[in-house]
């Protein structure tokens, strides 16, 4: 028996390869399908089932391109609808893979079809236990993600969730091994560990909504406590994972168009696309095409762009790196932004060499941002996130969350000089670029964010430890 946690970083999920004798299964697979199918290969085994523990909401997964690829089965847990073939196991249902068992454990709550499945090894003992987004480590999943498809509350579905961590896993032995779907970072939870594999047993006694004296009311209290809005991309990749979409194929060949300068332009104008720089924050500050977007590929790239751009139907245009550019498609396709249309061939050089027009960010370091601070009072804004914030600010600095810009534009001066900075420089370039797309011409950029300032005499108030800082 082999098991083989696969970690994507930039959504921080995990899915899984799973092998017995000559057959393998894959759990939550990433859209891009072809290193699971290749490994298989290099295996010599048949890939029989691809287990899905639910309708993702943070990514698309690749469950349709695999099974049409392997011939292998779709599963799903009980009430799952999926508009495509696939089969719906029954609660308690056990699959025989190789010389394995797994079991199938329906546990409602995240979403209704949520479901665990339960590894049984060579001699049938509990073995692991793929959760999903039922489990995390240090946490379970919102159960606020599926209010409206479900006709439940948001405390309904925690109370469901009570009873499944209580009925279908708590019970299981603590030697157990627990392999979640998704790690610190992820949108799915409030406050997961950095770790991704641990077993039950400690789970039991680190994870707060595992505490044996819990009662169901204080643990729908605590776990609806802090919720913050939903990206807004998530309905539209739950809809795709359970109505379909198109192959991951299609939408390299749409992406991976080259188009000069002059085509590039015309194709924005005509199209109405946005245009996405996905370079290094500093490197796009010096340079970039006016009214472009920056989201750095060196970074968790895929959710903020599924936290930033409205609608995963836009048509985009990439600025990428030389080389990189089928590496933007693909992981803009994990998401659902499957209408990429072309990038820019040779990057942005080649937007510069046909002289078109360039727009510019302001910028400074840190100790240039302390010394103006102490000459005068500025206007700072922090774009991190509110436990970030409340843990430790800038004394005076405004809060406006890069995942919610968009909705606060309007508290955001454009006279006089507003200071920019996050945690170490990625996300207030992302925010410098928004502001700078919608006319604010009044920024300067702090390099290196919190992280900098905080090795100069910028005052700041007093750390505060807080469960929201991740």
């Amino acid at each position: 028996m082999k098991i083989e946690q696969i970690y994507t970083g930039c959504l921080a999920q995990g899915a899984y390869y799973i092998r017995s004798g000559k057959e393998a299964v894959i759990i939550d697979p990433l859209r891009e399908v072809q290193p699971y199918i290749e490994k298989a290969e290099a295996e010599q085994v048949q890939i029989k089932y691809v287990l899905e523990t639910h309708f993702h909401a943070d990514f698309v997964s690749g469950h349709l391109d695999l099974a049409a690829s392997t011939g292998a089965t779709i599963v799903y847990g009980p009430t799952a609808q999926p508009k495509f073939k696939a089969h719906i196991a029954r609660d308690g249902e056990e699959l025989k893979v190789g010389n394995i068992t797994i079991k199938v454990l329906h546990t409602p709550g995240h979403t209704m079809e949520s479901t665990c499945y339960l590894l049984k090894d060579e001699n049938g003992v509990d073995h692991a236990l793929f959760s999903g987004d039922t489990l995390f480590l240090g946490d379970v999943g919102r159960p606020d993600l599926a209010q409206k498809a479900a006709h439940l509350t948001q405390e309904e579905l925690a109370g469901l969730l009570f009873d499944s961590l209580r009925n279908k896993i708590m019970p299981l032995a603590d030697q157990v091994i627990v392999y979640p779907a998704h790690g610190a970072g992820s949108a799915c939870g409030k406050n997961m560990m950095k770790e991704t594999v641990d077993t039950l047993g400690n789970q039991k006694k680190v994870n707060y909504a595992l505490r044996a004296s819990m009662t169901r009311d204080e643990f729908i209290k605590e776990v609806t406590a802090g919720l913050l809005p939903p990206p807004s991309y998530f309905p539209e990749n739950v809809k795709m994972n359970k109505e379909g979409y198109e192959s991951i194929d299609t939408v390299l060949n749409k992406g991976m168009r080259a188009l000069s300068a002059e085509a590039f332009e015309l194709t924005a104008n005509e199209t109405g696309a946005l245009v996405l720089d996905t370079r290094d924050a500093q490197v796009f500050a010096s340079g970039f095409i006016p009214r472009s977007i920056n989201i750095g590929i060196d970074g968790s790239f895929a959710p903020w762009v599924g936290a930033i751009i409205p609608g995963t139907q836009q048509p985009l245009l990439i600025v990428a790196d030389k080389g990189r550019e089928e590496e933007v498609i693909t992981r803009l396709a994990r998401v659902g932004f499957d209408h990429a249309i072309g990038y820019l061939n040779g990057g942005f050089q080649t937007w510069r060499d046909a002289g078109k027009e360039i727009d510019l960010v302001d910028t400074i370091s840190a100790a240039e941002f302390a010394g103006r601070f102490k000459e005068q009072k500025l206007y700072v804004i922090d774009v991190r996130k509110p436990g970030e914030y409340q843990a430790e600010h800038i004394e005076g600095a405004a809060n406006v969350p890069l995942d919610y810009i968009n909705q606060h534009l309007a508290e955001i001066p454009k006279t006089g000089d507003v200071y920019l900075h996050c945690a170490g420089g990625y996300r207030s370039m992302i925010a410098a670029s928004i502001l700078k797309a919608r006319g604010w011409n009044n920024l300067t950029d702090v390099q290196g964010g919190l992280k900098a300032i905080a090795a100069t005499a910028v005052p700041r108030t007093d750390f505060a430890c807080t469960k929201s800082t991740k």
